[in-house]
């Protein structure tokens, strides 16, 4: 290869942060790509952040379920290739309708394409979103009873560096989960245990939820956007495991007890 920069869309976020470490570690060079650099919503960014680039990673914000996304993911990936870009990693949700047409268009781009596959991430409870509700001491969704193979983020971006840096990952879906399934009522009592304060799941409406995610500062259509994205998916469609992080490196997913002991000095107040 006579380039061997590689782009992480997403820079800042959960997962591109630790993309960006693993691959800095590496002694790689490491172009980063979030605002204003390059913007989702503004595609004069697109073309000069892929110049001169080999791989990219390619994290969609907020979610490939979102409107709009779909096209975007296409164009994006059409800019990139006619760049030269020779490498794609896309990280992917799990079951869901539009991310999976996202998927082939990345692998149907005509380069080396991997697909990282997630369920819900063990670090919105200490990073995202939820974050504020855990320290509330209460965790309100429109989940009912379902169960998750919450994955941990650690992991994701091992995968995803793995995808960007070794050969043999070109064409692989890595569907990343868990090793078990939990309900959220399950998830708040391995943080209260944690953390040694009572942290508690309440089932909402979904227009229970919206009003509450506006109400602390959740844009209008994001928050309307995640009840859209949560009644597809927390519908026990994602009640089952996978073992892609064996897969993509030979060892076992990280279980969220271990997660929760990790972050518990995020859930101290």
């Amino acid at each position: 290869m006579t380039n061997n920069t590689t782009l992480v869309l997403g820079s800042n976020g959960k997962t591109g942060r630790r993309v960006v470490e693993r691959l800095e570690a590496m002694g790689l060079d490491v172009r980063k790509g979030s605002r204003p650099a390059f913007d989702w919503e503004d595609d004069s960014t697109w073309a000069p952040i892929v110049r001169d680039v080999h791989a990219v990673y390619i994290t969609y914000y907020p979610d490939l379920a979102f409107p709009g996304a779909l096209d975007r993911i296409r164009t994006f990936t059409e800019i990139a290739v006619a760049a030269g870009v020779r490498r794609l990693v896309l990280l992917s949700g799990r079951n869901e309708e539009l991310a999976q047409e996202a998927e082939q268009v990345v692998l149907g781009a005509g380069v080396e394409a991997t697909v990282v596959r997630c369920s819900w991430f063990m670090q919105n409870f200490d990073e995202g979103w939820l974050l504020e509700p855990v320290l509330s001491g209460t965790i309100a969704l429109p989940a009912g009873e379902v169960t998750e193979p919450f994955v941990d983020v650690e992991d994701i971006a091992d995968v995803a560096t793995a995808a960007l840096t070794q050969d043999g990952h070109a064409g692989k879906v890595y569907e990343l989960t868990g090793p078990r399934l939990i309900s959220f009522a399950e998830a708040a009592a391995q943080i209260s245990a944690a953390t040694g304060r009572e942290v508690a799941y309440v089932s909402v409406t979904p227009e229970e939820f919206a009003a509450g995610a506006i109400a602390a500062g959740v844009p209008e259509d994001e928050a309307h956007g995640l009840n859209a994205l949560f009644a597809e998916v927390l519908d026990g469609r994602n009640e089952n495991l996978a073992d892609g992080v064996r897969q993509a490196l030979g060892r076992p997913a990280r279980d969220f007890t271990e997660y929760a002991k990790q972050a518990a000095p995020a859930w101290k107040v």
